[in-house]
């Protein structure tokens, strides 16, 4: 019964549970099974703990033996992205500088993961400190894409995509900082939701560009990611930028949609974000899901944010700048990898710069020294302040729409998923990546990532839904009547059609 098991959804496997049909043990054993038989070659996890995922699975299975009253989620396994600090787990953000690194704390989010009884199975690969579009950039190796182990998973969570992807997990954590939950859940076929800036807690994440970083779940089902995110999201007052706001009825809306009725809901086409550029294969997948929405009940319409055009550039100036701030603090001095220089003293400055050499990739250098300069004296105000005046304008364009519309939908990625090393040389097509789920991080709004079908390739892409913020119950609506409808006409899910995994090996096994 494993592999029917990992392949349930959390929902499912919540069911199972409750009425005694499985014990958690038997369901992280098989989850812990499907790893071994398969992260070989796909390369999710760059940490697994099965005896603590164990030890938690046997304690939910006695308090359930003794009739305690337990969270639905109770017993469900979960991976969790390795920029998510763990308390006496490794949490390396995919870097070498952080390499053993073992947190003496937990993060919010995986506080409430704990207090709700879920086996936490290990953490997943990502782009160093969450700067990518593959995971190419991770120090400890790529993530291959379960549907074809040549390509990219997305980025930077693809650790956590292509785990609930490849059925070795059925739930995951991802951090979304301009797409990095949502492009990965497009090419690896799943479902990946951004929660609506500071309503789920930052507090343990590891810094990246702090006004945009965002976790958020990462699942097989829309009515996953909201049980999951319902755990995960609410206030919390050791972060300064959490909404003092009760999120509202994520599950209720999510089952809402099931019924597959949205009639009355505005949708509003995003011109901007489905013009040239876009892979002929994934625009005709979301044109299909239009129609889809259409028949059912929903009003469809176009809608310019004429500032959209503009995100990218705003955001590759505001997210280095804040990342050169955030990535100071590793110095070689606290905690964490040290390299001494090779000859002449070993001063402060010398030791903090053989550190950081050593330590950092590339793509974190190369934003590292972007950021520095747009920061810059004399740079300032032409750079980094003039990309903030540009992500006002961003707002407003978004208010400004969401006055007309309920929602606005777009292709979440312009393409499929692309070979491993087709675009790690050149920068600015990797970039190019998140042109379509960026706007959504400078406002702060929700988005949503379900998958719409397969392009000309055969390969997986997604539908991206966006809401106000403080509106994700409007994600969950209009993301579950799409995923029951196109499921209906598939007869199954999406994830039923990706090939079978070997289980062959790679160069990079968990640790």
């Amino acid at each position: 019964m494993g592999d029917d098991l990992t392949r349930r959804s959390a929902a499912d496997l919540a069911g199972l549970l409750a009425a005694g049909e499985v014990t958690s043990v038997e369901l992280t054993q098989a989850h812990l099974d499907r790893i071994a038989a398969v992260d070989g070659a796909v390369h999710a996890y760059l940490h697994v703990s099965p005896d603590e995922a164990l030890a938690t699975a046997r304690v939910v299975d006695a308090r359930r033996t003794a009739g305690d009253e337990l969270h639905p989620l109770a017993g469900v396994p979960i991976a969790v992205k390795d920029v998510v600090v763990t308390e006496g787990m490794p949490t390396t953000a995919g870097s070498k500088i952080l390499e053993g690194w073992v947190p003496p704390y937990d993060a919010t989010l995986v506080t409430r993961i704990k207090a709700a009884g879920m086996p936490i199975l290990g953490k997943t690969n990502m782009d160093e400190f969450a700067m990518g579009s593959s995971t190419e950039h991770s120090a400890y190796g790529n993530t291959h894409n379960p549907w074809d182990l040549d390509r990219i998973p997305g980025g930077s969570g693809g650790g956590s995509a292509a785990a609930v992807g490849a059925f070795e997990a059925p739930l995951a954590i991802g951090t979304d900082t301009g797409g990095s939950i949502r492009q990965p859940a497009a090419v690896t076929g799943t479902v990946g939701v951004k929660p609506t800036y500071g309503s789920v807690s930052r507090y343990g994440l590891i810094a990246l560009a702090s006004s945009l970083d965002q976790a958020g779940p990462v699942t097989r089902t829309v009515l996953d990611a909201a049980l999951l995110h319902e755990v995960i999201g609410g206030h919390d007052p050791r972060d300064a930028t959490s909404l003092p706001e009760a999120l509202p009825p994520l599950v209720a809306a999510a089952r809402q949609g099931l019924t597959g009725d949205l009639s009355g809901v505005r949708v509003g086409v995003v011109t901007e974000l489905s013009g040239d550029g876009y892979q002929p294969g994934v625009r005709a997948s979301f044109e299909a899901a239009l129609d889809v929405l259409r028949g059912a009940g929903a009003q469809i319409s176009e809608v310019s944010c004429p500032h959209f055009g503009h995100a990218l550039a705003a955001y590759y100036l505001i997210l280095p700048s804040e990342a050169s701030s955030n990535l100071a603090k590793f110095d070689g001095m606290r905690y964490g990898l040290r390299v001494l220089p090779q000859d002449g003293p070993a001063t402060a400055e010398r030791v903090m710069a053989a550190t950081r050499g050593a330590g950092f990739g590339d793509e974190v250098k190369r934003r590292i020294i972007l950021g520095t300069y747009a920061l810059s004296a004399g740079y300032y105000d032409a750079y980094y302040g003039s990309a903030q005046k540009v992500r006002t304008l961003i707002q407003r364009d978004f208010a400004a729409a969401f006055e007309q519309v309920d929602v606005l939908v777009s292709p979440t990625a312009p393409t499929t998923a692309f070979k491993l090393g087709e675009k790690l040389d050149d920068p600015l097509a990797m970039y190019l990546n998140d042109v379509a789920t960026i706007p959504a991080n400078l406002a702060g709004v929700p988005g949503l990532s379900v998958p719409s079908g397969l392009s000309d390739d055969g390969l997986p892409v997604g539908f991206q839904v966006l809401a106000p913020a403080r509106a994700d119950d409007r994600l969950y609506r209009v993301g579950a009547a799409l995923e029951t409808l196109l499921e209906a006409s598939w007869g199954a899910p999406l994830l039923s059609r990706a090939p079978e995994l070997s289980g062959s090996t790679t160069e990079g096994s968990a640790r």
